[in-house]
């Protein structure tokens, strides 16, 4: 399976309000609940009124269009980096999902991951 890095810095936060999302901004997820307006956005597009922040994620997503059908590809990345104390946030989408890691930890969990078998790109 393949993984591509992403090259740009990420921030995680709670937006206050869908308004102050740039939406045309070329990579960003906003998810809306009753209690909140999350944003993962590139760190030089994070809206300048946010209810809270958290900078210093990179990102890696499966390359590809992954089918409904398939099971366990997010949990099994997900299990090796927490066998290796790495943490994620993970954001899945329509064809594939994405992983954030801690900047620190980028490096680990790719080095990681590749020696698992995933080709990194």
């Amino acid at each position: 399976m393949e993984l591509k890095k992403l090259e740009y810095d990420l921030t995680v936060c709670k937006a206050k309000a869908i308004a102050d999302v740039d939406t045309t901004a070329d990579f960003f997820f906003i998810g809306k609940t009753d209690e909140e307006i999350s944003l993962v956005c590139k760190t030089a597009d994070v809206p300048e009124k946010t209810a809270e922040r958290d900078d210093g994620w990179k990102g890696f997503r499966i390359q590809g269009v992954l089918d409904f059908s398939l099971i366990g590809i997010l949990s099994k990345i997900s299990g090796i980096l927490a066998e290796h104390k790495i943490g994620i946030f993970a954001v899945s989408t329509y064809n594939t999902d994405y992983i954030l890691v801690k900047r620190e930890n980028f490096e680990k969990a790719l080095t990681i991951l590749s020696a698992e078998g995933y080709t990194v790109v």
